[in-house]
């Protein structure tokens, strides 16, 4: 009983830690729904999710092979150009991380490009806007691509227990209590950056960060090759800290250009 008590706290921190990006996502992608809608719309995104999250958990665990194994129509090269192996899991993480790269990418290009950043906080009223329904499925599909890897890290540390019903049971408390602390969360984010709107540039490259993380990651399982070169995925301790020095560098360029400001507006 206490080892499997200590392997459920386990779960739930990993799960709070990796679902730190998708709430990033969810707080970011929320702002184009309607402003009347935002609150609602992160809410009933998040609560679907942790359904559909145990659905996810329980395909997993009944066909956790199909998704490891190469698609032989998936897999060859091209003499010493590229090589690959394509299996389910690679196809998922590496779509997943190609699409928050996009986005990222595409928030930034409008971020710098806007004439009117005040029009932009009316959401859905917009040419940028999305209903809500669109806006839920974008955060519905994501949550999914980033809880596929968090729930195989799952089953990994519940392979010890040999009981597959309770195995399946202290996974699904984890999903689901992850998913109750983002709900806690996500309104107090989105109203962070609402209220600090500088942070949303670190917020979108963080996401490019973990897009290419994603993306690298999904290379090394499809064991792709360009050149000879294995693609090598980022590692979880480069990322946490690329992640540290993009907040110090915020943070530290923020309060000098305040003082800055200060010193423009005394001499003036």
């Amino acid at each position: 009983m206490l080892e499997n008590i200590f392997t459920l706290l386990m779960l739930v921190l990993l799960q709070a830690v990796l679902g730190f990006d998708n709430l990033l996502y969810i707080s970011l992608e929320s702002k184009k729904a309607p402003v009347t809608d935002q609150k609602r719309v992160r809410k009933v995104g998040i609560l679907i999710a942790i359904v559909l999250r145990i659905v996810l958990l329980f395909v997993l665990v009944s066909i956790i092979g199909f998704f490891q194994e190469p698609f032989a129509f998936l897999s060859g090269g091209i003499k010493d150009i590229v090589h690959f192996a394509f299996n389910g899991h690679s196809i998922i993480v590496l779509a997943g991380g190609g699409f928050i790269i996009y986005t990222a990418i595409k928030e930034i290009w409008h971020m710098i490009g806007t004439t009117d950043l005040n029009h932009d906080l009316e959401g859905g009223d917009g040419k940028r806007g999305k209903s809500s329904n669109a806006v839920i499925t974008s955060i519905v599909i994501m949550n999914l691509v980033f809880s596929f890897d968090s729930i195989l890290a799952a089953i990994g540390l519940t392979s010890d227990i040999e009981n597959s019903t309770t195995a399946f049971i202290i996974m699904a408390i984890a999903i689901v209590a992850s998913g109750l602390l983002m709900l806690l969360l996500a309104d107090k984010i989105s109203t962070f950056l609402a209220k600090n709107r500088m942070y949303e540039v670190l917020g979108l490259f963080i996401l490019f960060i973990v897009g290419i993380m994603l993306v690298t990651e999904g290379g090394h399982l499809a064991h792709l090759e360009l050149f000879g070169n294995h693609i090598v995925p980022m590692s979880k301790t480069t990322f946490y800290f690329v992640l540290a020095v993009l907040v110090i560098v915020d943070v530290v360029q923020g309060k000098y250009q305040k003082k800055l400001l200060k010193e423009k507006a005394a001499q003036e």
